[in-house]
């Protein structure tokens, strides 16, 4: 009886040592808002929609200390409609359609598997001062997106360690027979094809650049954009990025080149975020222009956001943004059942929101 009263005490200490030395965390985001949105050619539409500043979402990460510097790690992040409880991409299977990675690192740096961004993405959402999100979203004057815009399925990817301020990463995603997925011009973000790409950066104080480059290959018959272009082998991305913090200003901006056969798109985005005691104004300018094969196209989008922070947490927003066409593009500031339809083409797209958002 006292040895079997031993072991479980020897055992109990064990395993409180191993739950010592890992942690999983639950935590999330909330935001929703009241939005308008007019395009030319349609009715207003006013809706509850989310997203106006920070991606509602849910998501799990947890971390082991393996001993000698050496680490486990894993994020599980799904996309979450706030507005109706659902999940932001059950149609296609998705549950943890954000985010899903599984890593070790060390003093080697990072080695991650799993679904996550692109390399050529980071510099597009890192610096734009409304990071990819709501009505300044600098996206939305994106007229050739690849499949793996945002993220890629079934990837491998290498995060240098820290050495000073230089970072960098590279990415290989393997296509695995994935089928696109497109709907109003907009992608889903799977793999058509095989992903590679990498970035690299320094930070140092207030002044951070990088540079990115990747290569998206497209199978038989997944076209980039249905809109305007077919089916076609591969597009090249290149991008570059950077921000500089005044104090009373932080300036941010980037360039983006993409080529998809005889097409290639250029846009600039430059934006800035002033501090306002409590709260922060966010102003931004993003422009495209896309030619080729008797293609020549321009958008432009001018947007503006005002955030209150109540608190570390929760914060009020308030947003407006106009998308202008040109005439062979349908860009718009809003989405799904946030218009009532897509602007005419050559119109404009304008939008306002009122919103709160919240982090646990």
């Amino acid at each position: 009886m006292k040895k079997s009263l031993l072991a479980l005490a020897v055992l109990g200490a064990f395993a409180g040592a191993a739950s010592a030395q890992s942690s999983v965390t639950l935590y999330g985001t909330i935001d929703l808002s009241a939005k308008y949105v007019k395009n030319d050619g349609s009715d207003r539409r006013y809706s509850l929609s989310q997203d106006g500043i920070n991606s509602s979402q849910l998501g799990f990460r947890g971390v082991e200390d393996l001993g000698g510097g050496l680490k486990a790690s894993f994020v599980l992040l799904g996309g979450v409609n706030a507005d109706s409880g659902t999940m932001s991409d059950a149609s296609s299977g998705k549950f943890f359609n954000r985010r899903s990675t599984l890593s070790l690192s060390g003093n080697f740096g990072e080695i991650r598997l799993g679904r996550d961004y692109t390399p050529t993405f980071w510099n597009n959402t890192i610096f734009d001062a409304f990071g990819t999100n709501g009505l300044g979203d600098s996206s939305h004057v994106l007229q050739l997106p690849t499949a793996t815009f945002v993220r890629a399925d079934n990837s491998i990817q290498y995060f240098l360690p820290t050495m000073g301020g230089l970072y960098g990463q590279i990415m290989a995603a393997a296509a695995e027979n994935g089928a696109s997925k497109f709907g109003s011009g907009q992608t889903q973000n799977v793999n058509p094809g095989r992903y590679v790409g990498g970035r690299i950066g320094y930070a140092a104080g207030p002044f951070d650049v990088a540079i990115a480059y990747g290569e998206q290959k497209y199978g038989a018959g997944n076209p980039a954009n249905v809109n305007i272009i077919g089916t076609l082998d591969s597009q090249k991305t290149f991008n570059i990025g950077g921000a500089y913090d005044f104090g009373v200003f932080k300036l941010m901006g980037y360039y983006d080149r993409d080529e998809v056969g005889d097409l290639h798109e250029n846009r600039y985005s430059i934006s800035g975020v002033i501090p306002l005691g409590q709260g922060e104004f966010h102003i931004g300018y993003d422009y495209s222009k896309a030619s080729g094969d008797g293609f020549d196209n321009k958008v432009d989008q001018i947007a503006a956001t005002y955030v209150y922070n109540l608190s570390k947490r929760t914060a009020l927003y308030g947003t407006a943004s106009r998308v202008s066409n040109g005439d062979s593009s349908a860009n718009s500031v809003a989405s799904g059942s946030a218009q009532t339809a897509a602007p005419t083409f050559g119109g404009k797209s304008t939008g306002f929101e009122l919103g709160v958002r919240h982090f646990f």
